[in-house]
């Protein structure tokens, strides 16, 4: 490589095609813009076309002229739904269009060797194992950027060990049998508690196999990004360290983002939905922590049923609630005719509900009290950040163990897993924003203090973003010399 061309290293950022990677792995871009790297930001093409869409995206990034977005083919269909029940088809399309492409365009396309500024390290959501084999070839290093939770995290890489100890697959049906094998967790750790792959009786199923290549591919990479603070999560990191040494906990991601771009608030929007920003203003004419703010994710599906007992909960409770219901998020169609006219009546005197919200703004919003939610990794740093109490209904993935977290670890809230009664639902919202509220308040707010110091310069986030940065430099200037 010629020495002008690695002056300032040129890092491919690469976010698995769904809303919470692309959101935080942008707001790392971001960051490395400013620190005056070369930036490709590789979307698929749906993801492109749906930020493009519905956000700036594009005419914000053109403050940064060493910036660019690269788009790719996922192998589906425009009209794919792309939810979490589909998850497998989206790493089958990808596995079969998008890694060939990708190999291609790194090896002797417009980002290899060839170009006239080649690609000096990648940084790729940790389920892409085929970009280390890519990154070795062309010899450049390779960060995994790990966007799910860091305790869901070390669950995967414990996967191994959970199948030879014969915890995994489970015997018998029993989901609150206790776990062993995961070093940290061994005192409240269930089976229940475990991603939801681990449920399948099958140990040739698809995810497994995915997560145990994923486990391999993260323990050659050059380091390994996760989007936490080690205030939160110290004891649990030591141990991945023992597999993964060189972590880089630079989060919560979006607080540090607007740290270092000197805004106090949510100044845009990374959404592949249009957000309804309406339900702001009528946030702002709520009493103080009087909201309940629902929210099951980008991914989930609910059914018909489940949808039913929901809303009775929220309407039993007698709170005031801002529900978020994205088009597609539940199983089948319902019409109004179908609705409990309790249901429709009490929606019409203490709720608000929107296809897609501006969650960040409505977190930070005094009107709002309780966060009834999937418990995604995004999600629950951004609640962590806003001090608020969480009651949690996971739905796949690391969700299960998030919500384990937040209720027996962190204390933050409540964890409602595998349960969807109304009884329960109104329950837990009277429990989280009444009777136990000053306590989940008290460490809410302690925990926020605890987050927005770690990327407060000399912070334990600020020092590792600071370190990522510099091993970029290095390991880009000795790639290009190699």
């Amino acid at each position: 490589m010629d020495s002008q061309k690695t002056l300032s290293p040129h890092i491919l950022i690469f976010p698995l095609p769904l809303q919470g990677p692309v959101n935080c792995m942008l707001k790392l871009a971001e960051l490395l813009c400013l620190a005056d790297f070369h930036v490709t930001f590789l979307n698929t093409d749906h993801v492109q076309h749906r930020l493009l869409r519905y956000t700036d995206v594009q005419s914000r990034f053109t403050r940064y002229p060493k910036f660019r977005f690269q788009a790719i083919g996922d192998g589906l269909s425009e009209d794919h739904p792309r939810s979490g029940d589909l998850f497998t088809e989206m790493v089958d399309g990808m596995e079969a269009v998008t890694y060939p492409n990708f190999t291609e365009m790194v090896t002797s396309g417009n980002l290899s060797s060839k170009s006239e500024q080649p690609v000096t390290c990648i940084i790729a959501d940790g389920l892409f194992s085929f970009a280390g084999g890519v990154a070795q070839q062309i010899g450049i290093p390779l960060i995994y950027f790990e966007t799910i939770s860091p305790c869901g995290l070390w669950i995967h890489l414990c996967v191994p060990k959970l199948i030879e100890a014969g915890e995994l697959p489970f015997k018998g049906d029993d989901l609150d049998a206790r776990i062993t094998c995961v070093p940290g967790m061994e005192g409240f750790l269930r089976r229940r508690d475990l991603s939801s792959f681990c449920r399948s009786c099958d140990p040739t199923d698809p995810l497994i196999k995915l997560i145990l290549k994923e486990n391999q591919e993260l323990q050659k990479a050059q380091g390994v990004i996760i989007n936490t603070f080690e205030e939160l999560e110290g004891p649990l990191l030591s141990h991945m360290r023992s597999l993964c040494p060189n972590l880089y906990a630079i989060g919560p991601l979006h607080t540090h983002h607007r740290a270092r771009l000197g805004t106090s608030h949510a100044t845009f929007s990374n959404s592949l939905w249009e957000e309804d920003k309406s339900c702001l203003a009528w946030l702002d004419a709520q009493p103080l922590k009087s909201v309940i703010f629902v929210s099951i994710g980008s991914l989930a599906v609910m059914t018909k049923d489940q949808l039913l007992e929901f809303w009775h909960g929220l309407v039993n409770s007698g709170k005031l609630f801002l529900w978020v219901r994205q088009h597609g998020s539940i199983a089948g169609d319902i019409t109004e005719s179908q609705i409990p006219v309790e249901l429709l009546e009490g929606t019409r005197k203490r709720g608000c509900i929107v296809g897609w919200a501006p969650q960040e703004e409505v977190l930070a919003n005094p009107a709002i009290g309780g966060f009834l939610t999937h418990s995604g990794w995004n999600s629950t740093l951004e609640n962590i950040v806003a001090g608020v109490p969480m009651a949690c209904w996971p739905y796949f993935v690391d969700q299960q163990v998030n919500s384990r977290f937040v209720g027996e670890v962190w204390k933050l809230g409540l964890d409602m897993k595998d349960t969807c009664d109304r009884v329960i639902v109104e329950k837990m919202i009277k429990e989280l924003m009444e009777e136990r509220k000053d306590e989940f308040m008290g460490r809410a707010n302690q925990m926020s203090k605890l987050a927005r110091k770690s990327v407060s310069e000399g912070g334990s986030s600020f020092c590792n973003l600071d370190r990522l940065m510099e091993d970029i430099r290095v390991m880009s200037l000795q790639a290009s010399k190699s």
